[in-house]
């Protein structure tokens, strides 16, 4: 994938997404060696779950012609939410107040 709008962590995974998507992964070991350089091998785990279920709802979906919701019908859901944007606020600066200075750096041995 030749795009400047994904990081190359983000294109291994939409790789490796396709490859599962498409059941071709368990073939191409070139491709799991692809994503390993930028995933840990339980990552790798959750990100083929992760496509694994999206594509199992899409294909229950699809197969049961269970409909979208419509654009109106996601808008009438909008207009009944009421955000209390003040506690928003709130907890938006509690967390910047409270934001540490450094995180350790995820294991990429697993």
């Amino acid at each position: 994938m030749d795009s400047a709008l994904f990081s190359d962590r983000e294109k291994a995974a939409l790789l490796w997404a396709e490859h599962v998507t498409k059941n071709t992964a368990r073939s191409r070991d070139d491709i799991f060696e692809t994503v390993k350089k930028s995933f840990s091998e339980s990552e790798i785990v959750e990100l083929t779950f992760l496509t694994a279920y999206f594509n199992m709802r899409n294909r229950l979906n699809d197969s049961l012609k269970m409909p979208i919701e419509e654009h109106s019908d996601v808008s009438k859901i909008k207009k009944t939410l009421n955000v209390n944007t003040d506690k928003v606020k709130q907890f938006l600066q509690h967390t910047l107040d409270n934001w540490p200075d450094s995180f350790p750096e995820p294991n990429r041995d697993d």
